[in-house]
């Protein structure tokens, strides 16, 4: 029925528009509908197992299902574009690494700011990585490594969790000081590259610990130094790259936890409470402690920090290792 009453249009008006209101309000309300969080590195690999972690913990406390995808590919530019480009409102996140954040854009073109369009929400883990060889290969110290990779130079090959990333980065900042040469074999992720080098297709690995320790405990690994500060307890017996004489060379891999730039701020805190709060869960912890995991308890400026200072330290690298994009 037509009215053409203005007082009466306005009723209407006034009317219709606080019938919005709630509607509003409830689009606003974080989550609103599942999580997807993804990690650019195959599924089974170290990168996964946390991701489940973390959206189990993320899905008690959100009241929401968190679904982890796979994204691997292009040196983790794959995933970590996917978030990128994805709606900001913190229903699409990234379990990312320096690989997609940092190194990948440092040495080659990409279509997205691997640190300008993210809103970083906190540190997850960080992962010193281990250096491995294939029994096959007859080494027992990082020592006896050197001497043959010197009497063989450029015949060994080793295997990383993909081209750019921290197990491809320190082997070669290793290599480099060691004065050998040794190629590299990469790979989407720590799990197939696993498959090749207890196969023996590949001769050595650098990987995270997580991936490496139970082939290094039944002996199909051989462990010749790890890359932490301190010695791992869970590979006590194996000493650091520091202690060998390659203090320099030691890297690891960290997991963040980010959104799409223009994330609500808010929605930000939420996230970044959930994982403050995860760390007080003993089965989440003994998830991460099982891996090898150091914890970090960073702001989301904080976290934003420190990635820009690993940016610093890899372009550093990069620029030593000859492998910055020109």
């Amino acid at each position: 029925m037509y009215i053409k009453s203005s007082t009466t249009r306005r009723t209407f008006v006034i009317v219709g528009a606080l019938c919005a209101l709630p509607m509003a309000h409830a689009q606003s309300v974080f989550p609103a509908r599942p999580i997807t969080l993804v990690h650019p590195y195959a599924a089974g690999g170290p990168a996964d197992t946390m991701a489940r972690a973390l959206a189990k913990q993320m899905e008690s406390r959100l009241k929401q299902p968190v679904i982890v995808e796979a994204k691997a590919g292009g040196a983790a530019t794959i995933g970590t574009g996917h978030v990128a480009r994805s709606k900001p409102d913190g229903h699409t996140l990234l379990l990312g690494t320096s690989a997609g954040h940092v190194v990948t854009p440092l040495m080659q073109r990409i279509p997205y700011d691997g640190i300008g369009d993210f809103s970083f929400i906190a540190v997850v883990a960080n992962q010193p990585n281990v250096l491995v060889a294939h029994p096959s290969l007859g080494v027992e110290k990082l020592q006896d490594l050197v001497a043959l990779a010197r009497k063989q130079p450029g015949t060994l090959n080793y295997a990383s969790a993909g081209t750019g990333g921290a197990t491809h980065l320190g082997a070669e900042a290793f290599a480099q000081a060691a004065q050998i040469k040794i190629t590299h074999v990469p790979y989407g992720g720590a799990a197939p590259a696993l498959k090749d080098l207890l196969g023996g297709q590949v001769q050595l690995g650098m990987l995270n610990l997580a991936a490496t320790k139970a082939f290094i405990a039944d002996g199909r690994l051989k462990a010749l130094a790890y890359g932490g500060a301190m010695p791992s307890p869970l590979i006590p017996h194996v000493p650091t790259l520091s202690q060998a004489g390659y203090a320099a060379t030691a890297t690891s891999t960290w997991y963040t936890l980010a959104a799409p730039k223009g994330t609500p701020a808010d929605v930000i805190e939420t996230l970044h409470r959930v994982v403050a709060d995860a760390r007080q869960d003993p089965a989440y912890l003994a998830v991460l402690d099982g891996m090898g995991a150091e914890q970090m308890d960073l702001s989301p400026a904080e976290t934003t920090a420190f990635v820009k200072r690993d940016q610093a330290a890899m372009t550093t690298l990069l620029t030593h290792l000859n492998l910055l994009a020109k």
